[in-house]
């Protein structure tokens, strides 16, 4: 890829990253005007696919997100988060040859995509795939268990909880405090990956990250 080309990309996603930024501060407990959210999303989606490819890991996680039925607010996070993972690859100069690794693979579930990033060296595209990965299974969990996935805020409307407030919940009926705190911790993690903040966890610890989900997952079945 050209100098000039990673340049472009560089800024077109970093303008991203600012736009999602400025809109949490019109926003109300961080949730932000649902214009916004949109906006961010059509144009990270735009980003994504002509960067990476329609194929790549970070395509495939925004369709995920995409597909569900979560507020824009938390799809603009998410997916802002992967467009902070893609901004990071393409720093590091990886982008390249991680387009071609992907091409043509097909990953059964979010899980395998994280391990196979993980053993190419990608950690986090990684941390970002496996942090949506236990946010989403924390919102599976809650219905199980007759928790509300929406709270009241202070302008009166429904808004969809925070992770760690799910977290919280779910730590009074489904799971020890023991595990709440791990949960915590990883979802912290995940927010590093998700802003950017890449030197803050190791590639060590990304892989525990994942082993630590599978068995998470296993032992607390939505």
């Amino acid at each position: 890829m050209s100098s000039n080309l990673e340049k472009q990309y560089l800024v077109h996603l970093d303008s991203i990253i600012r736009m999602y930024d400025d809109a949490l501060k019109e926003g109300v407990n961080s949730w932000m005007p649902e214009r916004d959210a949109y906006g961010i999303i059509a144009r990270a989606e735009g980003a994504i696919e002509k960067i990476s490819g329609r194929h790549s890991p970070y395509a495939r996680q925004m369709a995920s997100i995409l597909g569900d039925d979560s507020h824009p607010s938390y799809k603009a996070e998410i997916i802002t988060g992967i467009v902070a993972a893609l901004k990071g690859d393409i720093q590091d100069g990886y982008l390249a040859s991680l387009t071609e690794l992907v091409r043509g693979e097909v990953f059964k579930d979010f899980l395998q995509m994280s391990e196979y990033l993980l053993s190419e060296g990608f950690k986090d595209a990684a941390a970002v795939i496996a942090g949506s990965t236990l946010e989403a299974h924390l919102r599976q969990l809650c219905p199980k268990y007759g928790i509300d996935l929406e709270q009241t805020v202070k302008d009166g409307k429904k808004r969809p909880k925070k992770a760690e407030t799910l977290n919280q919940d779910l730590a009074k009926v489904a799971y020890s405090l023991f595990e709440q705190k791990q949960v915590t911790a990883w979802l912290d993690l995940r927010n590093s990956a998700a802003h950017g903040k890449y030197v803050d966890y190791s590639r060590e610890q990304v892989e525990q990250f994942v082993e630590w989900l599978r068995y998470f997952i296993e032992k607390h079945p939505a």
